[in-house]
């Protein structure tokens, strides 16, 4: 497994499984399949109500802690039992319990919005402490990325952010490297929108190399230094999922894969006042 040196130090491997959208009930059982088939890195959050199950799956896996990297996120925080620092360390320890660990790899603040600024200040405690090794965000546009890194002590280390061969981020990533900070892709098939499955450019990529489109996908991000957490229920997916390390893009194909960013998002945007509300007023307990 090739990885990302992090601005800490930290290494993180570029490939991971995420459990955004698998139910509580299933999600065990995947996360077992994927840790048999031979991923280290988890990516799940607190508002995907699967924490416990992800836990679950790696005591039940018997895999060496310190073999593994495992992500959660914090949800907007809304000060219902006193200030926003103590409650984000609150909220922090109730995802360490379900998922029965005694530190996190990485923790991200989900959503660029609320009083995210007293999320970073409790979250810079926590990385001093040591119970998360690395600490960054998710969402982030490259205004507020920019504000928050400019304003506080540490540096996120990560930004996951949507990013597909639709919606490639180029100009986001290339802040993000001048800044330290990593990027990393969810929703790398933009869920199956505008039928990238079949799309022809990236199918005569992928019938060159003798892969997948998924995997041609994956490949061409992990060649663009961006990490990747693809999701599957399905061993045999995970499997080819995982096996994206034995081929190479060319600068050809890099190309045409470039050409077909549409610069837009296939899903919503933070800087729209109705997601804005609509995202700050969910709760999650």
């Amino acid at each position: 497994m090739k990885n990302v040196t992090l601005n800490n130090g930290v290494e993180m491997p570029v490939l991971g499984f995420g459990v955004f959208q698998i139910p509580e009930e299933e999600t065990q059982a995947a996360v077992e399949a994927a840790l048999a088939t031979g991923y280290r890195h988890l990516d799940t959050a607190a508002s995907y109500g699967n924490e416990q199950a992800v836990g679950a799956a790696i005591k039940a896996s018997g895999i060496k802690r310190d073999e593994l990297f495992i992500t959660t996120k914090l949800w907007i925080q809304h000060a219902p039992t006193g200030n926003v620092q103590d409650d984000t360390k609150r909220s922090f320890q109730n995802s360490l319990n379900r998922l029965g660990l005694d530190y996190l790899d990485l923790y991200l603040i989900h959503q660029p919005l609320g009083d995210y600024y007293s999320e970073w200040r409790a979250m810079q405690d926590l990385n001093k402490e040591g119970l998360t090794r690395a600490i960054g965000v998710s969402n982030f546009h490259p205004d507020r990325l920019v504000d928050l890194i400019d304003h506080n002590e540490i540096v996120p280390a990560v930004n996951q952010i949507e990013t597909h061969p639709f919606h490639q981020r180029a100009a986001d990533q290339e802040l993000m490297r001048e800044r330290g900070v990593q990027i990393e892709s969810w929703g790398p098939f933009a869920e199956g929108k505008n039928n990238i499955f079949t799309d022809p450019v990236l199918s005569t990529i992928a019938d060159a190399h003798g892969k997948s489109v998924a995997q041609v996908v994956l490949r061409w991000l992990i060649q663009r230094d961006v990490v990747v957490i693809p999701k599957s229920v399905r061993p045999e997916r995970m499997a080819q999922n995982l096996d994206v390390f034995g081929f190479t893009l060319t600068e050809e194909q890099m190309n045409q894969i470039a050409a077909m960013d549409t610069g837009a998002s296939l899903f919503f945007d933070h800087r729209d006042p109705a997601m804005v509300s609509w995202l700050g007023n969910r709760r999650y307990s």
